[in-house]
């Protein structure tokens, strides 16, 4: 199967996981406090970042590793809590924030663990890319993408598993190798409705711009008020269907089951059939 039929497979995916995201749209309210809480980590960091002088070598590695392990946990936390939410629309259960919270909450210390051996690998990517100008960077990138293709289903997994350390990667690999052509297309179908999402929230921004362009400071908060909110929920929309379809490919790969909203499409074209391992493939 082809590269683009791979993301038209993908955007089919993405378009049923917005289906979700209409009918539960507290589903948002993840990704948007997953945000606000990272972004007052960042600022709190780089408050303090202004005022030390790091340098280099040990005392700025150990800082890059702390920072690696508390953004890793703060996102992997909230989208574990979306995934438990979305796992319940599928069952055609109401999910709440606190409950779902509170399945994530459940998991902390699987997390936890996740984002430590996380950072350690951020750690080492950033040390191969400034090892060298260019033979760094190359490796540095292929490292991670590498990376983030093995550990893509690792907080499902946690979630909806009881995994040790290493079973949570390695259930991820299997889960992967099932489904890496879907997962790659949905991955770059919803990465292109975001950034058309986020572009449009920009027009909005420009628009709104060019209409109180003469009100001063006014027109100025205006075109931060409504573009601002424009190109932020364009960004929670995608963090959010990302989400809903990651469920939904785990839900399948595991389950051999098509999530509601997802049964009119044929599983049949995602992976190449089930076998005595447990791989995919059936009509659902």
């Amino acid at each position: 199967m082809g590269i683009f039929r791979r993301i038209s497979i993908g955007f089919g995916l993405a378009r049923r996981s917005g289906r979700v995201l209409r009918a539960y749209p507290r589903l948002l309210a993840f990704p948007l406090l997953g945000g606000l809480a990272g972004l007052a980590f960042v600022m709190t960091v780089f408050g303090g970042l202004f005022v030390a002088d790091l340098g280099s070598g040990p005392i700025l590695y150990a800082t890059l590793f702390v920072i690696y392990v508390v953004e890793t946990f703060v996102a992997s936390f909230f989208t574990a809590a979306l995934i438990a939410a979305t796992r319940e629309t599928f069952r055609g259960e109401e999910p709440t924030v606190r409950g779902s919270l509170t399945i994530a909450w459940e998991k902390r210390w699987q997390l936890l663990a996740w984002s430590v051996i996380a950072a350690i690998v951020g750690v080492i990517i950033r040390g191969i890319e400034e090892s060298s100008e260019i033979g760094g960077a190359i490796l540095a990138t292929l490292f991670s993408l590498a990376w983030g293709v093995m550990t893509y289903f690792v907080v499902p997994v946690i979630v909806f598993e009881d995994p040790t350390v290493t079973g949570m990667f390695k259930q991820s690999g299997r889960t992967i190798k099932r489904t890496w052509g879907e997962s790659l297309g949905t991955l770059s179908a919803i990465s292109i409705v975001t950034f058309v999402l986020v572009l449009g929230g920009f027009a909005v921004a420009a628009v709104t711009f060019l209409t109180f362009a003469g009100a001063g400071l006014a027109g100025m908060l205006v075109t931060i008020a409504i573009g601002g909110t424009a190109i932020v929920l364009s960004y929670l929309i995608g963090q959010a269907l990302t989400g809903i379809a990651k469920t939904a490919l785990y839900v399948y790969a595991t389950e051999d089951e098509a999530p509601e909203f997802f049964e009119d499409m044929d599983f049949n074209q995602l992976g190449g059939g089930r076998d005595s391992a447990g791989a995919m493939g059936g009509r659902i």
